[in-house]
């Protein structure tokens, strides 16, 4: 039985633009796929802690040494990893803020990116742990920046998912979003074709 694991980075929740894409996605794809279970990560409605000196520091300490305090903060961290672990699917509904993504989708992805357990290091570089799984990041964005120097959600997301053994990542963009009706409504219809046809 495959899992998707459905990861919402917008600020307003499931009412975002990149929300509601990631909803349409999931319930095409479960038209298609029988039997399957959706797992849902809410940035907003369950914000992931800004990693800082201590929390790191507890990912570092040898687990028998490990205080109460550090043991929490490394089992909140192995949830998260779990969910990506046991998922066959990822699906991230990604906004674009200030030409970069949202705070909370980067202090999650501090906490999935832990050494010996998602990637390791080896004598020719890090190895990601995390292959064989599918991700679609359907980035909702109110300019035009595909393609342009000013896309730094691409290069970054593509990466990060790389450093963790993902390397299968499909990228739709529903642009231009704030650029009138017209613009809006053609850039959706658009994304909602791609969508249709990948979750297919």
């Amino acid at each position: 039985m495959s899992t998707l694991l459905k990861i919402n980075a917008s600020l307003f929740s499931s009412h975002g633009q990149s929300s509601q894409l990631t909803e349409r996605f999931v319930t095409t794809w479960l038209d298609n796929h029988a039997g399957a279970s959706v797992v849902t990560r809410d940035l907003a409605a369950e914000p992931v802690p800004h990693l800082d000196g201590a929390r790191f520091m507890s990912f570092l300490a040898k687990p028998e040494e490990r205080t109460a305090e550090q043991q929490a903060v490394v089992a909140f961290s192995d949830a998260l990893i779990a969910e990506v672990q046991n998922a066959d699917v990822i699906v991230i509904g990604l906004p674009m803020y200030n030409f970069g993504v949202p705070s909370t989708l980067k202090a999650y992805f501090d906490h999935i990116a832990r050494a010996g357990v998602t990637f390791k290091y080896t004598a020719t570089g890090p190895e990601g742990l995390l292959s064989g799984k599918k991700a679609y990041i359907l980035a909702a964005r109110g300019g035009m920046y595909a393609g342009t120097p000013k896309d730094s959600q691409t290069t970054y997301v593509r990466d990060f998912l790389a450093f963790l053994g993902i390397t299968d990542v499909e990228f739709v963009y529903a642009e231009g979003l704030n650029m009138g009706d017209d613009s809006k409504s053609a850039a959706l219809a658009a994304a909602h074709g791609q969508l249709a046809e990948l979750a297919a």
